[in-house]
């Protein structure tokens, strides 16, 4: 099975996953929001920073439960 159809089945059946694939999704939005400015104030690279963080945090939590998956149902 593939990582796409383990994320899909995850994206359907697991709601602690689809709630952190949102919320990458959301982190990804608001860092390209800033990404598209000419210049960022202190703040926004405080913030920028911190959404970096949050997406790494919430991507290698993801990626745990991918292995999960594969491990508890043998697909690897």
């Amino acid at each position: 099975m593939t990582e796409e159809k383990i994320i899909e089945l995850l994206l359907k059946d697991n709601e602690n996953f689809r709630k952190m694939h949102q919320e990458h999704q959301e982190c990804e939005r608001a860092l390209s929001s800033l990404r598209a400015k000419p210049y960022l104030t202190e703040e926004e690279r405080v913030q920028e920073k911190l959404l970096k963080k949050k997406k790494l945090r919430l991507k290698d939590e993801m990626y745990r439960m991918i292995q999960e998956f594969q491990q508890r149902t043998g697909h690897e």
